[in-house]
């Protein structure tokens, strides 16, 4: 009769451990994927989506022939008014913008890197197809996915587990069987003329390029010593792409139809889901991490495809479909994996007198006068 209740224990202790076992994961998912990380990714993911086929529809359907650097530079001028309108409305009462605005200015080297770090990019792109075939070019874009995870690993010390770069892996594949269409074209060959040699360390630099620029965003906005806010950080990020773009425009000559030619409200809508795209990633990077951006992004390549094929009848072949399963899945295994989620990054401490709150303090009095 006594060993009824010992019996009784154990077997409530067995499913204690076996439900504790089911939950944990679960429990592990809601840590790394709050709802407002959720969102901005979900919002990522559709704007990344909407660009594509609107500018598909735009190109390919109606035909426009506007410069991209002009969509791309009125956009940044877009984030700037924005970015300033959210920066003016979290001021305490009594402080002008004007001198906030223009301190920020004065500590946006860090950001004018980065800028300068995505012209070279856009650089290395256009001598990359100068000299290799586009399917070879979007075959080498693929690594792109595991430059950032590389560098995410070097630079800010975190630890991946093997299911993860497994995930990683079938990702970069996945991707890369998606955009069969591209790189196994019958007529697809190397520009005549071209250096492949050339060609191909070009695109692999620019690779290089993009996954240390998205590790190197994500560090100042979250080790900064400074800590400024996002909106602060799209200010001087967009201010710091001005003249990149505008240097962009001026070697292309406005493009076929002159400059500012060929606007239509297609165009202008573009323009504002680029300004929106580029306010997404650094919320995406600020609440969740570059991997993650990565994954929202890489899953609007697979909805973008198919609503182009629904919409404007696209491709969508059989091994596009297979691939975009092994997209889908390996976005799951990756973050579903039950490893330990890594530790918040450590504000770095400041190495210099902090000149920068120097600066504001003398800021405040002349605000509040």
């Amino acid at each position: 009769m006594e060993r009824t209740p010992s019996r009784r224990r154990k077997g409530t202790d067995n499913r204690d451990t076996d439900l504790l076992k089911k939950t944990d994961p679960i429990m592990i998912f809601k840590s790394m994927m709050s709802s407002m990380k959720l969102f901005v990714l979900c919002l990522l993911c559709v704007q990344n989506t909407m660009f594509t086929v609107l500018r598909r529809y735009s190109q390919g359907v109606l035909k426009e022939s506007y410069s991209k650097y002009e969509v791309l530079l009125v956009g940044e001028l877009i984030k700037i008014v924005y970015s300033a309108y959210k920066i003016s409305s979290s001021l305490s009462p009594g402080e002008k913008a004007a001198p906030r605005l223009e301190y920020l200015l004065r500590r946006s080297s860090k950001m004018a890197v980065l800028a300068l770090i995505y012209g070279a990019m856009n650089i290395l792109s256009f001598v990359a197809l100068r000299n290799i075939s586009a399917g070879m070019f979007t075959v080498f874009a693929q690594l792109k996915i595991l430059t950032t995870a590389t560098c995410s690993s070097v630079m800010l010390r975190r630890s991946y587990s093997t299911t993860k770069w497994r995930a990683l892996l079938s990702l970069m594949m996945g991707v890369l069987l998606f955009s069969e269409p591209i790189w196994n074209k019958s007529d697809s060959s190397n520009p005549e003329g071209g250096n492949i040699a050339l060609g191909t360390a070009a695109v692999l630099i620019e690779v290089t390029l993009s996954g240390f620029a998205s590790i190197y965003f994500e560090k100042v906005i979250k080790t900064d010593p400074e800590q400024l806010g996002i909106w602060e950080r799209n200010y001087q990020l967009a201010f710091g792409s001005l003249p990149i773009y505008i240097g962009f425009l001026l070697f292309d000559g406005g493009g076929e139809v002159g400059y500012f030619g060929g606007w239509s409200i297609v165009a202008v809508v573009l323009s504002l889901l680029g300004a929106a795209g580029g306010m997404l990633v650094a919320l995406s990077i600020k609440h969740g991490d570059s991997i993650l951006k990565t994954l929202a992004t890489t899953g609007a390549i697979v909805l973008s495809a198919t609503l182009d094929h629904m919409l404007l009848g696209g491709p969508l072949t059989s091994i596009m479909c297979i691939a975009g399963v092994q997209v889908i899945i390996s976005i799951c295994n990756y973050t579903f994996d039950a490893s330990p989620p890594e530790p918040p990054l450590q504000i770095e401490k400041p190495t210099t007198p902090k000149t920068a709150d120097v600066e504001m303090n003398a800021l405040i009095p002349t605000a509040r006068n």
